[in-house]
C-alpha cells in the first residue's frame, strides 16, 4: 500500500479531471483515455482459500490515450507470494500470471442516449510474455488474448457485459490450458454524485466474473485440471481530479472439479493517477 502511495506522489500535482471513463473493478468495461492522455495504476490483489490459504499479488500498468477511441497499455506483475491456487484472470485490464502483458483497445461504438448515457462496445487484442520457465509443471509460453466489451453508461446506472479468450502457444512440447472468461457489471452512482462539477465522484458495483480455462498438455507432468469458476461480489470506485481509487471483494458463487486449495475469496484494491503529456 506504502508503494501505491509513494507512485501517485511522484507523479507530480493535480491535473484537470481525466479519471470520469474508469470503471469496475474485476470486470471488463468500454471506457478509454482521451487522446494524449496517461494513467498508472497500482494494483494489489489477494486470493483466499481454505485452510487460511493465500495467495498475493502487486501489479502496475501504464495505459497512453493514443486518440480518442484508442489506447495502448502495458503491465508488470511483481509476485509477494508462491502459487497457492489454479491460474486465474482476477481483473480483466491485468494479468493475475507472473507475465508481461500488453493490450490495444480500440471503442468502435459510442451512440449517445438520453440525457447524458452512451452505450459504448470496445476490442481489446493484445498478448502476454511469461517471466517463469514453467508454470505448475508445465513449460510456460506466451499467449493471445483477444476481449470484448459493450454496454450502457448514464449518469445514475451502469451495466457492462464482457469476454475475452486467452491463446497459450506452445513451448518444450508443453502449451498451458486456454481460458474463457465472461463478466457482468452494474453500477450505480448516488443523485448527489451526479453533478458535473470538480468534486468526487463515488460509484458502487456488483460484478461477476466466470472462467473456463482448459486443461493443460504436458510431455512429462500430469497436470490436475483446472476448475471452472463463478465469483460474485461487491466493489467501489471514488474519483477525484486526477485521482482514483477503487476496490472490492469477490467470493466463490460456484467451483467444478475444484483439486488441491479451493479458493474462497478475491480482494483487490486498485489506485489509478491520470495526467496529460
Amino acid at each position: 500500500m506504502r508503494i501505491a502511495f509513494a507512485l501517485i506522489l511522484l507523479c507530480g500535482s493535480s491535473v484537470p479531471s481525466l479519471a470520469n471513463g474508469h470503471g469496475p473493478v474485476f470486470g471488463a468495461a468500454t471506457p478509454t483515455l482521451g487522446r494524449g492522455a496517461w494513467s498508472l495504476d497500482q494494483a494489489w490483489t489477494m486470493r483466499f482459500g481454505d485452510q487460511s490459504t493465500r495467495e498475493q499479488m502487486l501489479k502496475t500498468m501504464v495505459t497512453f490515450g493514443i486518440t480518442e477511441i484508442v489506447q495502448a497499455s502495458v503491465s508488470l506483475p511483481v509476485v509477494m507470494s508462491d502459487n497457492r491456487f489454479a491460474p486465474a484472470r482476477m481483473m480483466s485490464s491485468m494479468s493475475n500470471d507472473r507475465e508481461l502483458e500488453g493490450l490495444v483497445g480500440y471503442r468502435f461504438q459510442r451512440t449517445p442516449v438520453g440525457i447524458g448515457g452512451r452505450r459504448e462496445s470496445t476490442l481489446y487484442v493484445g498478448g502476454t510474455i511469461p517471466f517463469e520457465r514453467n508454470r505448475l509443471g508445465v513449460a510456460a509460453g506466451g499467449s493471445l488474448i483477444v476481449a470484448a466489451a459493450t454496454g450502457y453508461a448514464g449518469r445514475a446506472h451502469y451495466v457492462w457485459v464482457g469476454g475475452a479468450i486467452q491463446h497459450y502457444f506452445e513451448r518444450a512440447g508443453d502449451r498451458l490450458g486456454d481460458s474463457r472468461t465472461l463478466t457482468a457489471v452494474y453500477g450505480y452512482r448516488p443523485k448527489v454524485f451526479r453533478a458535473e462539477h470538480d468534486r468526487p465522484d463515488l460509484r458502487f458495483f456488483i460484478e461477476s466474473t466466470f472462467e473456463d480455462r482448459q486443461g493443460s498438455q504436458s510431455t512429462l507432468a500430469r497436470p490436475a485440471p483446472p476448475p471452472r469458476t463463478l465469483f460474485v461480489g461487491p466493489t467501489t470506485l471514488l474519483v477525484y481530479k486526477a485521482i482514483a481509487a477503487s476496490g472490492g471483494i469477490q467470493w466463490a458463487a460456484y467451483q467444478q472439479d475444484a483439486v488441491g486449495a479451493k479458493e474462497r475469496m478475491r480482494v483487490a484494491v486498485n489506485f489509478s493517477y491520470f495526467w496529460f503529456r
